[in-house]
Parts: structure tokens; C-alpha cells; sequence
């Protein structure tokens, strides 16, 4: 069991920081394993750190010389600490790595980017089904992946279907077709839905690709070759010349998966580069023989850690909510390797072995891969450099105090008013920062539909009163510096009235507003009791608001296009309770439509397969008592 304990004392006096305060904190300490907090005077978590031995680690900290630069100014900042027991040194470390990710101290390495990588899914219907997953594996099927990208699903989807020729369309549009589609047409789909392929010739198909998402493609090579052969001999020319087009396009997709490891079958590449006190951590993911792809992170380095640390921290926190492959190859090696292979094979249930390879094909994926990492972070660093330039020229052309570190563009879409939503992309010093972006559906009951005004007030007032109640001492990262809105002097005066009536006065912000014959280049800015004024046509900072306004103007039409989607599938069954997607498709194909089911008495709703009695009741009140 955990136990937590916090030391940390008030005082009427400034709090004491230092050795000092860390030395008294020794005598109550065993030698249990556990997690500690380093927090300075305002009660800031400066640093969470894990120890096999709370008391000799801290001891460690308390000692007045010995440490690194980094170390002693966290120990010069220390005014308490906190301290959590746990059973493991390996419970501690998982413990360690979540409070993290949770709490995000300044002296500690931190993963940044952390999104869910997309799976190919194989559907378990009669008909199976090939498409993008991302996110908890719920549905049935068989999982295949992970892939660094969408990009990298989607260029093997497409590749797939040529070859396979499985559908990718929703199970309602195929239980629903009567002719085939265009997919058909341009030979990447076998048209299961019609009957142009029966089920025993799909499911070979299926096995042929899921054969090859494992990676025994040369079996399957052989075969369609030995098929091809077999329906020229029999003069099947048609038949001969479909399998040689297969061949053609399983060569294709190998072809442009790059590097296919021989001698790994799988195994997460990750390998790690550091300049000038930034880091980036690049990873390959090989699956079944096969490159899935790579993507490079930039993880925060913790205001100097070195490379085992980064690297620890790195592996801790990627794994945290993905599951790791029996295989990791490092760049350099982690400061507790054996510990942390040990709490990956805890949590996977087999064993994971991580290894820093040396020579072979490993050692030649490596250097790939950290060529990949010194290139990227070469280029993010030159970005990052024309970002401060572009940053100072935003903060002189709007008189701020200083170059803005969060900038905020909001934006609106709507059709006639009709789902409508509310848009913020956030940008900062190292361009747009996507995992902050966030998206409002427009509530406002009382709004004359198309009234931007009162849109604009609504997703304005949503976001700082959360904000006012998440972080009133405006301590953590998501106060912004400027907001930039989309629109005139009367969007800037509907904004001012709101963060009045909120309290927050001090955050500037600049209305953005095409110029004369709304064209792009002729921006007009907007501050409350100043005269609009524009920027010169080739001013970078003038593209670099074009550009932010553009990306707000493309995150809010995704939304806005999102929601008519669904909302134009909907039907007046999704709010019977009881019924859900399956029961829904049921009901639609034994009736036709939703209207049908609404005027179906309770015997022909009772018929349906898989509706119960007491759900036909359920659907046949659901209607009848709204009538």
C-alpha cells in the first residue's frame, strides 16, 4: 500500500531554501522505496524523482557540494518536499513517470507530444472490413500496428487495396448496396457487397493480407506467382493478368516501406540527439520485417539533464499508455535500464528487452535512425530561430511588453448559423502547439443563428472561466499573452465586454479583419480605442498572422464539417435508449428508415432480430408518446 506524507511547513517569514531545509527532512525518512516531490516557496513541484532508498537519496541531495549546475539550482530553489512509499523500487518508477506527465515539473525531463499512434484494423464481420484505428482497441478484429502517422496507414491502406482488394467502406453501406461502387470500378475493392466475390475467396483474400501485416510476404509471393502461372497455362488470361498486378502492387508497398530489417522482427528504434541544451528522440517502428514508419519528438530536457536521463525519462513516459514491443534498441544506454526493462515487462506480461546495439543490422538501424534525429532537430532549431524573430516582430508591431510565448486565435464556423462551432489553435515559441487546440460546440440557445458576436462571447467566456477555475494564480502554461480574433472592431468590442465582465483585463488582443476587397495581403488590425492600422504586404510577421489566422480559419471548417456530418447520419432512433449502432443497423435494414420504424406497431418491432420485447416496448413508447 502507498503511503504519502507532506513535510511542507508555512510560516509568516519567507520559507528557507537549500540544503538546509532538505538535510531536516533526512532523520524521518527509512530506507523504503518511494517517489519524492521538490517544491519551492509558492508550493511549485520543481522536481519528482523515484528512489530505491528514500532516505539515502535524499541525504544525497542534502550534501552542499558535488551536485551538477542543473541539480544545485533545483536544491537552491527547494523549500519542501513530499514524499509517497511504495512496495518496489519497479512500483516507483511507474509512479514516478505518471506524476510527471500529471504535475510537469520544471526540472524534470518531459515528453511533450504524446498522442496515440493509428493501427490498421481487420474487422471481425463475415466480410471483414480494412481501415485506420486510433485509439483503445474496443471493436473486434485483428490490430495491426503501431504506425508513426496517418500518413504512413494510409499509403499502406492504399497500397493494400490494390492488392487485396478488400473493402474499406462502413458495414452499413455495405449491408445497404445494390451495385458496385467506384472502388470497384478502379480495382480496389472485389465487391464483396454484391455478391461479385463469394465468402470462402474473401476470406482468402483476408488471410493473404493479414499474411502480409505480419510479414510472411515471400510464402504469399511464391503463391499468387505459382497462381499467375497456372491461369496463363490454362489460358485465363484475364485471371493471370488481375494476380500480376497484385504482384505488382505487393512489390510496390515493400518498395516504399524503405528500410525491411531482415533480422528484426520487431522492435521500437529509438535514438536520441542533443545540441545546444535541446533534444530530439526519433523512433522507427518495425513490425513484422517491415518499417511502419518514424516520427520525432522534442522532449523538454529538464533545464539540462543528460542523455541517460533524457532517454529514461523518454522511454517511461512514451510507454506509459502504448504497449511496447518484445524489442527496444537505444541510442545510448538508459541511467536504470534493468529497472526499466523490468517495469516494461511487468506491464506487457513477457519480457522486453532493451539493448543498445553495437554492430549487425541493429547497429546499421541505429545510425539511421540517429541521423534522422540530428537532421531534425538541426532543422527545428532554424525554425525555432526564425519563430523568436517572428515572435519579437508580433510583439513590436502590437506595442507588447515582450515576445509572446502563447499566442491564441480563435475563430467561428457555421452555415446559416447551423452547427456551429467555435475554434482556438495555440501557438508559441516553437510554432503551433496542436495538442493545445481546442474546439467549442456553440450551446447558445438564445443566439440569432448566424449572430457572430455572440458566438464569438460564448466560446470566450467558456474558455476563460475554465481557465479562472483551473488556474486562478495563473501559475501553469495555458495563460495566454495575445489573443488574435478573427474579425473587426465589433469582435474586438464583444471580447473586451466579455473578459471585463470575467475580470481579465490585462491580456492583450488584436482583432484581424480582411482589408478592402477582403483581400489577403490588405489586413486591418484591431485594438479597443486605437485607429486600425495594416502592416506592410511583404512584412514576414504579416505571413506569419496570415498564416496563424488561416490555421484557426482550417481548424474551425474541420470541426464545423465533422459536426453536419454526423449530425446529416443521425437518425431519431440514436435517442431511444437501449438502442445503439448494432440494434440501429437492424432496425434500419428490416424497415427501410427510421420513419418506418416510427410508425411500426409493437409485433413487427418484437419480429426484429435481436430487439427483445421489453426494447420494442421501450421504441414503440419512445414514438408514440412523443406523437
Amino acid at each position: 500500500m502507498n503511503t504519502e506524507n507532506n513535510h511542507s511547513d508555512s510560516d509568516a517569514h519567507p520559507p528557507a531554501t537549500g540544503h538546509s531545509v532538505i538535510q531536516s527532512y533526512v532523520k524521518t525518512l527509512d530506507n523504503s522505496p518511494g517517489v519524492y516531490r521538490m517544491l519551492d516557496a509558492k508550493g511549485r513541484v520543481l522536481y519528482v524523482g523515484k528512489a530505491r532508498s528514500l532516505k539515502k537519496r535524499v541525504s544525497n541531495y542534502a550534501k552542499p557540494t558535488g551536485h551538477t549546475a542543473r541539480i544545485a539550482r533545483m536544491i537552491s530553489q527547494t523549500a519542501s518536499m513530499m514524499f509517497l512509499t511504495t512496495q518496489t523500487e519497479t512500483e516507483a518508477l511507474l509512479l514516478e513517470q505518471n506524476l510527471i506527465k500529471q504535475l510537469k515539473p520544471h526540472f524534470n525531463v518531459l515528453l511533450r507530444d504524446d498522442k496515440s499512434f493509428p493501427n490498421i484494423l481487420v474487422t471481425g464481420h463475415d466480410f471483414p472490413q480494412i481501415k485506420k484505428h486510433r485509439g483503445a482497441r474496443k471493436e473486434k478484429g485483428a490490430y495491426y500496428g503501431p504506425f508513426a502517422s496517418a500518413d504512413a496507414v494510409n499509403r499502406t491502406l492504399n497500397q493494400l487495396q490494390k492488392v487485396f482488394l478488400l473493402r474499406n467502406c462502413s458495414d452499413a453501406m455495405f449491408e445497404t448496396r445494390t451495385r458496385p461502387c467506384l472502388q470497384y470500378q478502379i480495382k480496389r475493392c472485389a465487391a464483396p457487397c454484391v455478391g461479385k466475390i463469394n465468402e470462402v475467396d474473401y476470406a482468402k483474400l483476408v488471410r493473404d493480407a493479414e499474411d502480409f501485416l505480419s510479414g510472411r510476404t515471400t510464402r504469399m509471393q511464391e503463391t499468387l506467382a505459382s497462381d499467375m502461372q497456372a491461369a496463363s497455362d490454362a489460358m485465363e488470361f484475364e485471371k493471370a493478368a488481375a494476380l500480376r498486378d497484385r504482384i505488382r502492387a505487393l512489390t510496390q508497398v515493400q518498395q516504399a516501406q524503405g528500410v525491411n530489417p531482415r533480422g528484426v522482427a520487431e522492435a521500437d528504434v529509438i535514438a536520441l540527439h542533443m545540441e545546444g541544451g535541446q533534444a530530439c528522440v526519433q523512433v522507427f517502428f518495425i513490425r513484422a520485417h517491415q518499417n511502419w514508419g518514424n516520427r520525432d519528438f522534442y522532449p523538454r530536457t529538464g533545464a539540462g539533464a543528460g542523455p541517460g536521463e533524457v532517454l529514461q525519462a523518454f522511454v517511461g513516459q512514451f510507454y506509459d499508455q502504448k504497449e511496447p514491443p518484445r524489442l527496444i534498441l537505444l541510442s545510448d544506454p538508459l541511467d536504470e535500464q534493468d529497472l526499466m526493462a523490468e517495469a516494461l515487462s511487468e506491464r506487457l506480461g513477457h519480457k522486453v528487452e532493451l539493448s543498445v546495439p553495437l554492430r549487425g543490422e541493429k547497429s546499421e538501424l541505429m545510425a539511421n535512425a540517429q541521423r534522422n534525429a540530428r537532421e531534425s532537430l538541426g532543422r527545428k532549431m532554424a525554425e525555432t530561430a526564425t519563430q523568436a524573430r517572428l515572435l519579437d516582430g508580433i510583439a513590436q508591431a502590437f506595442d507588447l511588453d515582450g515576445p509572446p510565448q502563447r499566442i491564441e486565435v480563435y475563430d467561428n464556423s457555421h452555415i446559416q448559423g447551423a452547427h456551429a462551432v467555435g475554434a482556438m489553435i495555440v501557438a508559441g515559441s516553437e510554432g503551433y502547439m496542436k495538442s493545445q487546440y481546442r474546439k467549442f460546440n456553440i450551446k447558445g440557445d438564445d443566439l440569432t443563428p448566424g449572430d457572430d458576436f455572440g458566438m464569438m462571447k460564448e466560446v470566450l467566456t467558456r474558455r476563460f472561466k475554465r481557465l479562472l477555475k483551473e488556474d486562478p494564480n495563473r501559475e501553469g502554461e495555458h495563460w495566454p499573452d495575445l489573443l488574435l480574433i478573427d474579425g473587426g472592431a465589433g469582435q474586438v468590442s464583444a471580447v473586451h465586454e466579455i473578459m471585463e465582465e470575467l475580470g481579465v483585463t490585462d491580456i492583450p488582443m488584436v482583432g484581424v479583419a480582411k482589408g478592402i476587397d477582403r483581400d489577403q495581403g490588405k489586413e486591418e488590425f484591431y485594438r479597443r480605442k486605437m485607429r486600425p492600422f495594416a502592416l506592410k504586404r511583404n512584412d514576414p510577421v504579416l505571413y506569419f498572422i496570415q498564416r496563424l489566422r488561416d490555421e484557426a480559419h482550417r481548424f474551425a471548417i474541420g470541426t464545423h464539417r465533422a459536426k453536419r456530418a454526423k449530425a446529416q447520419g443521425a437518425t431519431p432512433l440514436d435517442e431511444v435508449p437501449g438502442v445503439g449502432a448494432t440494434r440501429k443497423r437492424a432496425l434500419l435494414l428490416h424497415f427501410g428508415s427510421a420513419k418506418a420504424v416510427s410508425r411500426a406497431g409493437l409485433d413487427d418491432l418484437k419480429a426484429v432480430d435481436g430487439i427483445s420485447e421489453t426494447l420494442a416496448e421501450t421504441i414503440y413508447g419512445f414514438f408514440h408518446d412523443r406523437a
